[in-house]
């Protein structure tokens, strides 16, 4: 299975994205895993039901927060080069000695990952605890294994699930739960990018952002046979509690169905649905600062959007050099997801992060979310290493205590999830300087826009198409033309001047006979006057 180990540079990174705006990029290993959830009142391990588990985590939020335990000072005081030392055995996986598709494996608690989640296995109407012990750990030298002998865990930092998406005959990575309400996925082919929450609460506005957890896992174990997984968690937090209920189907495109189920304590400012994290640092539409040997570094990029209305939107993703905000209005949109396009190797050149081996994430929601905007968030960065992408579901009512809110929808993570349709697709966005050749100070920008597939690639040499632009009152369209490539697509190059501060937002689509061949282009120019 090719996919990066998850003690890798982004693990201690899983954790959203700041507490506030000004402190977005701080150390947040306070937020990365979950605690212990209190006891399950309530809910009847014998008699076990989605419904039950709602009405218990329903009941719930009419008491306060309690506040998560803390771990034994051996294992709080671990390093993080220490903690990477500890791992699971695998001779040890859950289910391994039976003939099932799934195994399970969790990670131990300690350093970054102070609090705990517990784990309860089950036919999905009788559930048992899921013990895990120091025995089930190796510690590489120079940890001295007897020291961890006496510990008792209190629970795990999280778990995954394993199932052989590569070959038949071995078990790779599928889900890892790890880190507050932090998840990832495989498909076949891909290597660990980009992560999911449960739910956002707060990011990218001037209070405190939240970060709900999964407190406890119900895991139903599959047949002989089945290619599915169901599991369901109890997510808490100050603000909220959450049922969720979670089924799992692997493969070329590994789709994740979602029920959440949740119920407030408190009002909240902003409530993210769906939310995605992921990582922009620069990429063809945006140079790099730095000397790099690589042409682009990201795990996405682009958000994709299709509307209630069948439009489909496509916003390349930046990484500004200020907080960016962006909002797509809607009622109850069809998809949306962050997706990693370009899958030219050639493109990334970096052998050991392969870029382009990272999933796509579409979300598509199942019912009516009724009115509300995809919010994209943007941050600037430094550094690969951190997630500064952030990109959700806001519904237009603001959650006040006592509300509750259930949201379906249907995750798919591989790497190619756009749907075929007729309209030519956005594979490629370049920017530089506009202006002629022989003026290097022009504070004009030019954008090539690369549109490949659908109807207009069909098109017999020598056809000519149109071009629909709209630039906001912030700037200004100088010229632009459309024009055939070589290998089928069509280039739309806009020129463009700003004769306000501010950002200038602007969208572009092919039309050919007054009918519309491409997805919507946007983009948001930033930049000082």
């Amino acid at each position: 299975m090719i996919a990066s180990s998850v003690s890798s540079r982004r693990t201690v990174l899983r954790l959203g994205l700041g507490t506030a705006l000004a402190t977005i990029f701080r150390d947040r290993a306070d937020a990365q895993t979950p605690p212990p959830a209190p006891p399950s009142a309530g809910i009847d391990l014998q008699n076990f039901s989605f419904d039950t588990l709602s009405a218990a985590m329903r009941q719930r939020a009419t008491v306060p927060y309690v506040e998560p335990g803390t771990l034994p000072q051996l294992l709080s005081d671990l390093s993080y080069d220490q903690y990477r030392l500890i791992r699971f055995r695998e001779d040890h996986a859950v289910w391994r000695s039976d003939p099932l598709n799934f195994q399970i494996q969790a990670f131990y608690p300690g350093s970054y990952y102070r609090q705990t989640t517990r784990i309860y296995v089950g036919d999905g109407k009788a559930f048992q605890p899921l013990n895990f012990t120091p025995g089930d750990f190796e510690y590489l030298a120079p940890l001295d294994p007897t020291a961890f002998e006496g510990v008792q865990l209190p629970g795990v930092a999280g778990f995954r699930l394993q199932y052989p998406l590569e070959r038949p005959n071995w078990f790779d990575e599928l889900v890892t739960f790890l880190g507050a309400s932090y998840f990832r996925a495989l498909a076949t082919g891909n290597r660990y990018g980009l992560s999911a929450r449960g739910l956002a609460i707060n990011t990218a506005t001037s209070v405190q952002e939240e970060f709900p957890r999964f407190s406890t896992f119900y895991v139903v174990k599959p047949s002989p046979g089945d290619e599915e997984i169901r599991l369901f968690a109890e997510l808490d937090s100050p603000s909220l509690t959450g049922a969720y209920a979670f089924v799992v189907r692997p493969g070329p495109q590994t789709a994740i169905e979602v029920t959440a189920r949740i119920y407030f304590r408190n009002e909240v400012e902003r409530l993210g649905v769906a939310p995605l994290t992921s990582m922009f640092f620069f990429g063809e539409n945006e140079h790099a600062d730095r000397d790099d040997f690589r042409p682009e570094v990201h795990d996405s990029d682009g958000l994709a959007l299709r509307r209630s209305t069948g439009e489909w939107l496509w916003r390349p993703l930046r990484n500004p050099e200020s907080l960016a905000l962006s909002y797509f209005t809607e009622t109850s949109p069809k998809a949306f997801g962050l997706l990693q396009r370009d899958r030219d190797f050639s493109h990334y050149e970096d052998i050991e992060a392969r870029y382009d081996l990272r999933p796509s994430l579409m979300i598509e929601p199942l019912g009516n979310w009724g009115r509300g905007v995809v919010q994209l968030v943007e941050i600037p960065t430094n550094s690969e290493a951190n997630d500064n992408i952030v990109a959700f579901w806001v519904p237009d009512e603001r959650p006040k205590a006592g509300s509750q809110y259930e949201f379906r929808y249907r995750m798919r993570w591989g790497l190619d999830i756009d749907p075929q349709t007729s309209l030519a697709t956005v594979a490629g966005t370049f920017g530089g300087m506009g202006g002629n050749s022989a003026d290097d100070t022009s504070p004009n920008r030019r954008f090539a826009i690369d549109f490949e597939g659908g109807l207009a690639a069909a098109l017999p040499p020598g056809s000519e198409i149109d071009h629909m632009i709209d630039v906001a009152e912030g700037g200004r369209l100088l010229h632009a033309t459309a024009d055939r490539l070589p290998n089928g697509g069509w280039r739309l190059s806009i020129e463009v001047e700003r004769v306000q501060s501010g950002p200038v937002e602007i969208r572009a689509k092919l039309i050919m006979l007054q009918r519309i061949i491409s997805e919507t282009w946007l983009y948001q120019w930033t930049g000082t006057l």
